[in-house]
């Protein structure tokens, strides 16, 4: 048995194909890890989030940004963007889908390591990162949902602290797990960068970068940073390969590390 984590498909449904197909996925022994952002700009959203959740214990996904605002369009008023290319999951009303993705955590451990769609603040330690993570899926399981999640769409607080009420807490960690690239190392967020690390804004770092960042010695596989490249540096491993953006769509193997890509 193999495991393997897909970095960010993004509903393009046939190249994640071809990489199964490349990497030979076997369905009786294999499972696959999904980063986020399993849709939204490619064009087959609804195929991609279908043959996910056909998968069953055979597949495991955390929320992305992309998932998180399908939900959103999905559950309350908040409108599509021209950008957006999930109509298709919108207009099968298959609520299936959306349940499906409302049970879906922000951060999956596995054998001592860390998925996650954008990264995980350097002032957390692991019991503060699924801590707070399973505060946002508690509150995504609940009859009111749609309201919790309007309340979400905020870029404050951009620094997370004991004193913040609920709703702020679970604001936070949805931005810093989901949209986060550069921060403080206090984890102090900034979104308005998405250029490679070496290329941070004045005063920020990439989260991963900071020199006494708490999980420093703890595998960290993450998506959401198409534009990182180069990076070579031990228990980071950045899965985004910008598929949507005509370039790869890739998969590592967990228990060696190897990496299989495939182009878009």
């Amino acid at each position: 048995m193999s495991s393997y984590i897909i970095g960010d498909v993004q509903g393009c449904f046939d190249s994640l194909q071809k990489l199964l197909k490349k990497i030979k996925f076997s369905i009786d022994k294999d499972r696959l890890f999904f980063l986020g952002d399993v849709v939204n700009r490619g064009n087959k959203s609804l195929e991609t989030l279908s043959f996910i959740k056909d998968l069953k214990d055979n597949a495991k996904m955390v929320l992305g940004n992309h998932d998180f605002h399908l939900l959103a369009c999905c559950i309350t008023n908040k409108k599509h963007s021209n950008k957006d290319t999930f109509y298709d999951i919108v207009n099968s009303k298959n609520y299936s889908l959306i349940d499906f993705l409302l049970q879906k955590p922000l951060v999956i451990e596995y054998k001592n390591s860390l998925l996650v769609h954008a990264g995980i603040a350097p002032n957390w330690n692991k019991d503060i990162t699924l801590k707070q993570s399973f505060a946002v899926h508690k509150n995504l399981m609940k009859e009111n949902v749609g309201e919790f999640i309007l309340k979400m769409y905020d870029n404050n607080p951009s620094c997370f602290s004991n004193e913040l009420n609920e709703l702020e807490k679970c604001r936070y960690t949805i931005n810093c797990l989901t949209r986060m690239r550069f921060c403080k190392a206090n984890g102090d967020l900034e979104f308005q960068h998405k250029l490679n690390y070496d290329e941070p804004p004045k005063g920020y770092k990439a989260w991963f970068l900071h020199k006494n960042r708490i999980l420093a010695n703890t595998d960290i596989f993450f998506g959401h940073w198409s534009t990182l490249t180069n990076v070579d540096i031990e228990h980071i491993y950045p899965m985004d390969t910008g598929c949507v953006w005509g370039k790869c769509l890739s998969a590592i193997r967990f228990e060696d590390k190897k990496i299989f890509s495939v182009t878009c």
